[in-house]
């Protein structure tokens, strides 16, 4: 089960001048046994679970934006004093000021537990622009300036984790919407497909009946398997809502979806929460979503 609040992701980013929900979209590649996706919308604190389990003993935030922190100058506080806010204890390497204005990277990294990735990303603050890859434990100063050198020097499409040798996720977070990760663990990307489709059945039920939060089981692996199967790229949007069920209409796209990329006229499936039986069922438009159902069901 997901806790999903109707402020989170969903409730607050729109798209255009008709104030649209900002959808979800979803993609995947494989290169060099690195799986890279390309997914909106969630927020760093809605995957931190995800990236945890499949990263290694440690987690070095790489670059840090946020307008929670604010000096009396209206300047962002440095990330070491923000984990120091929130009670997260961490080691503080510093880069200096050549970093400043480099993408992916703050003038400091933070190493921290793994485990402690959820409390820093708590949710009574807001990243709008994050950068972590996790790192072994008792990481070295030499480690983590190379690690900096490769992020610092990547091109934009170029597959981080293929430099970065041992780390096992990436992942770069942009304004509470673009999520951009990398894993080698080809389990992730179906995960990520499957907490997005949680998010948005959540936040909708939530906004429906009006409460903070709700908490909503998230799909198994088959359906993410089989979406993923069919087509690597995805956009969806909210279709009917009621205490009942909540439609997701989903659309295959050639391409990664893109902000000016217009909406698909049509949806090629449809994939259903059943809200009382706690199930999710997927089938083609226009069909009965108990066609498709899970394995076992």
């Amino acid at each position: 089960m997901v806790e999903v609040g109707r402020q989170g992701a969903f409730g607050v980013n729109c798209v255009g001048m008709e104030r649209r929900p900002f959808p979800l979209s979803f993609s995947v590649r494989e290169a060099e046994g690195v799986w890279r996706v390309s997914a909106g919308a969630a927020q760093a604190g809605e995957l931190a679970d995800l990236l945890v389990a499949v990263a290694d003993g440690s987690v070095a935030v790489l670059s840090l934006e946020t307008n929670s922190y604010l000096d009396e100058d209206w300047q962002q506080l440095r990330p070491g004093l923000i984990a120091a806010d929130l009670g997260v204890p961490c080691t503080v390497h510093p880069l200096g000021s050549w970093a400043s204005g480099t993408h992916g990277l703050a003038e400091e990294i933070l190493v921290m537990d793994r485990g402690l990735l959820p409390r820093f990303l708590d949710g009574s603050w807001s990243p709008y622009e994050l950068a972590l890859v996790d790192v072994p434990a008792g990481v070295s100063a030499e480690r983590l300036d190379e690690l900096a050198l490769v992020v610092g020097t990547a091109g934009f499409d170029e597959t981080l984790l293929s430099r970065l040798e041992g780390s096992r996720v990436w992942f770069s977070g942009h304004d509470d919407c673009y999520v951009l990760l990398e894993a080698r663990d080809a389990a992730l990307p179906g995960a990520v497909l499957a907490r997005l489709l949680t998010l948005l059945a959540g936040s909708a039920l939530a906004g429906l009946t009006g409460s903070p939060s709700v908490r909503v089981p998230e799909p198994g692996p088959w359906l993410s398997e089989r979406l993923i199967a069919r087509a690597p790229h995805w956009i969806g949007a909210l279709g009917e809502v009621t205490g009942e069920l909540v439609t997701i209409e989903l659309a295959a796209l050639a391409a990664p979806w893109r902000l000016d990329v217009a909406f698909p006229q049509r949806a090629d499936l449809t994939v259903t929460l059943d809200v009382r039986g706690g199930t999710w069922r997927i089938a083609p438009v226009g069909s009965d979503a108990r066609s498709v159902a899970p394995p076992g069901s």
